[in-house]
C-alpha cells in the first residue's frame, strides 16, 4: 500500500498554468501540493525560442520552464514527480491517484493537464520537431520571415494558421487531403484572395525532408490522393495544424467539457461545473494557447480557489 498525502489544494500539471497556480496558493499559505505529470513543464519544453513572454526579448522554452518550477518551489510549492492516473471528483475531500502508489486528497483541486497538439505520426515530423517542425504559428510563425512554409490541414486553425503566416514568410503553402475546406467561409475567403497562399488539394504529406547540419527542414513529399502521384514542395517551416486535443481523460466523465473536450470553466472566472474544482491554461482554453494566457490563469485559479476555500471550509 502506498502513502497517502492531503493537502488543501492539489495541482495537477505542471506548465505555466500549474507553476503559476503554485506560487499563488503558496503565497496564500494553502500549502500546495503539485503533480507534475509525464510531461514535466508542458509543451513549452518542446519548443525552442520563445520571444513573446514578457519581459525575456528571447528565452528557450525548457529554461523558462525550468525558472518557473524554480520560483514554485521557493515560494513553497512542493513539487511532485508523478503521474495521476485516476481523480475522483464525487465528494470532498477529492482523491487522486499516482501511477507511483501515492493517493492525494485535497479540499480543492486546480486542473493544469493542458492540451497537446494533433500530430501527424510521421517519424521525420517527430525528427524536426522545434527544427522547423511546429504546431504552433503564433509561437514560431516570426522565425520564418522572408521564407516559404507549409501549413497541413482544413480547418480553421489550418486556415488561420495560414493566414498569420503571410505577416512573415514569403509564400504559404497550404497541403489538404481532401478538395474543399472545413473551415468557415468567411476565412476561407480571406485565404483565397490571400496572394501569398497557395492550396494544393486532396495530397497528404508522406515525409518531411531536411538538412542534420544544422538540423533543419527543406521540404515536404505529398502524394496526391487521387493518383498516387507523389512530388516535393519546397520550404523552411511545417506546421501541423490539424486540432489540439486537450488532456481532459482524468475528468471527461465528471466535468462539463465543450468544444472538442476542452473543461467548461464559469466566464470570468476558472470554476468548473464541480464546486471546488478549477481549470486553468490550454486545458480549458481553445482560443488564445499561449503561455502568458496560460499563466494568467493559473493564478486566477489559485485565487478562485483560495476565495472559495475561506467560504467552504
Amino acid at each position: 500500500m502506498g502513502e497517502t498525502r492531503h493537502t488543501r489544494v492539489l495541482i495537477i500539471g505542471s506548465g505555466p498554468a500549474g507553476y503559476t497556480a503554485g506560487v499563488y496558493a503558496s503565497r496564500a499559505m494553502l500549502a500546495p501540493i503539485l503533480v507534475q505529470g509525464i510531461q514535466p513543464g508542458g509543451q513549452l519544453t518542446i519548443t525552442t525560442e520563445v520571444e513573446n513572454w514578457p519581459g525575456d526579448t528571447e528565452v528557450q522554452g525548457p529554461d523558462l520552464m525550468v525558472r518557473m518550477e524554480a520560483h514554485a518551489r521557493a515560494m513553497g510549492t512542493e513539487i511532485i514527480s508523478d503521474h495521476i492516473s485516476a481523480l475522483d471528483l464525487s465528494q470532498r475531500p477529492f482523491t487522486a491517484t499516482g501511477d507511483g502508489g501515492t493517493t492525494y486528497t485535497a479540499d480543492a483541486v486546480i486542473l493544469a493537464t493542458g492540451a497537446q497538439a494533433k500530430w501527424l505520426g510521421l517519424p521525420s515530423e517527430e525528427r524536426f520537431k522545434g527544427f522547423g517542425v511546429s504546431a504552433c504559428a503564433t509561437c514560431d510563425g516570426f522565425f520564418y520571415r522572408g521564407k516559404e512554409v507549409v501549413v497541413i490541414g482544413g480547418g480553421n486553425t489550418a486556415v488561420e494558421e495560414a493566414l498569420f503566416l503571410t505577416n512573415f514568410a514569403s509564400k504559404v503553402t497550404v497541403i489538404h487531403r481532401r478538395d474543399s475546406f472545413r473551415a468557415e467561409r468567411i476565412l476561407q475567403d480571406r485565404l483565397f484572395k490571400n496572394p501569398k497562399i497557395e492550396v494544393i488539394w486532396n495530397h497528404t504529406v508522406e515525409e518531411i525532408l531536411g538538412d542534420d547540419a544544422p538540423l533543419g527542414v527543406t521540404g515536404v513529399r505529398i502524394r496526391d490522393t487521387l493518383t498516387a502521384a507523389e512530388r516535393t514542395v519546397p520550404c523552411a517551416g511545417f506546421f501541423v495544424a490539424i486540432g489540439h486535443a486537450p488532456a481532459s481523460e482524468l475528468v471527461k466523465d465528471q466535468l462539463e467539457l465543450h468544444a472538442g473536450g476542452y473543461v467548461k470553466v464559469t466566464p470570468g472566472s476558472t470554476a468548473t461545473s464541480i464546486p471546488g474544482v478549477f481549470a486553468a491554461g490550454d486545458l480549458t482554453d481553445h482560443v488564445y494557447r499561449q503561455a502568458v494566457t496560460s499563466a494568467g490563469m493559473g493564478c486566477m485559479a489559485a485565487l478562485d480557489a483560495e476565495r472559495w476555500l475561506a467560504t467552504a471550509g
